[in-house]
């Protein structure tokens, strides 16, 4: 099956999680510091895709509770889309690229936290770690055991969307963000 990586986008912190090689169980791995930009984490997931040989890289989905597709969820794409172009450019293998919906997960995981035993001064360290554990956990689940989950396999595993799919527009890309883009 091959390892996957799990994904937390946040704005201080990046989470990351990989799956064990069997893709049945994610553990924590590590937070990277973004300082307001996820970009900047692209270069030390590179890395790791490389080091460990994922096969999938599953990327929180941060919808709306209604379910719907905001500036979040357009930004969770580009930070894929770059992924991708970048991976593509030093001619490394693409992994599959999986979007999980990430609702209440930060929630779950500082309820994980506490229930652990963790104070809430340690807990802001780990909850981003914890919540790609959370969002990995989902789409290794979903993908296992297809049968018990609601989503279908083929709706799982979708290509990545491109641009026009997106339907970006400048208005849409924040300033510090507009670098990536030219």
């Amino acid at each position: 099956m091959g390892v996957w990586l799990g994904v937390d986008l946040g704005n201080a912190r990046v989470g990351l999680a990989l799956s064990d090689p069997s893709a049945q169980l994610a553990f924590p791995l590590q937070n990277i510091k973004v300082f307001g930009d996820s970009f900047v984490a692209l270069n030390p997931v590179i890395d790791l895709i490389e080091e460990q040989h994922v096969e999938a890289v599953v990327i929180g989905d941060p919808l709306t509770l209604a379910g719907k597709v905001g500036a979040a969820a357009r930004k969770a794409k580009r930070w894929a889309k770059q992924l991708t172009l970048r991976l593509e450019r030093l001619e490394l293998p693409v992994p599959r690229i999986i979007f999980q919906d990430e609702r209440l997960t930060t929630v779950t995981a500082h309820q994980q936290l506490r229930s652990a035993g963790y104070s809430q001064r340690t807990d802001r360290q780990m909850v981003d770690q914890q919540a790609a554990v959370i969002i990995l956990q989902a789409a290794l689940d979903a993908y296992n055991y297809p049968e018990k989950n609601p989503i279908p396999p083929q709706d799982f595993l979708d290509p990545m969307p491109t641009f026009e799919e997106i339907a970006l527009s400048d208005d849409d890309i924040p300033d510090v963000l507009k670098k990536y883009f030219q």
